[in-house]
């Protein structure tokens, strides 16, 4: 048995979205949707989300930036984080994940099956 793994769950979040808080929603839910299979296979899924939105929620308008807060968020759990499973779409937030996973040597997985149990 291995150590279970911190994985975080990158794809589209507001990517094709223009903004419309439904369409945002599901891309939040079929992120989130990854995070069971994760969980049964012995690891803790992480979603940058779960982070920033209440981080976002708790400053002001000028602390919070142009999305900043969202891709430092990510940034600055992936410096905890074991592996990333890339779901399919298009993100640049995402694509930004796994190139931090690339450059620290991280697994980047590109589907469920690809990772392996704790």
């Amino acid at each position: 048995m291995t150590k279970p793994l911190l994985i975080l769950i990158a794809g589209p979040y507001r990517s094709g979205t223009n903004g419309d808080p439904d369409l945002i929603a599901q891309n939040l839910a079929r992120l989130e949707d990854a995070s069971g299979p994760i969980f049964r296979l012995g690891h803790v899924p992480m979603i940058g989300e779960w982070v920033a939105l209440p981080i976002l929620r708790t400053l002001d308008e000028a602390d919070a930036g142009d999305g900043d807060v969202m891709y430092e968020t990510a940034h600055r759990l992936l410096q905890h984080c074991d592996a990333v499973l890339r779901l399919p779409g298009e993100s640049s937030g995402a694509d930004k994940d796994v190139e931090i996973a690339q450059q620290r040597g991280l697994p980047v997985y590109r589907s469920l099956d690809e990772i392996p149990a704790a």
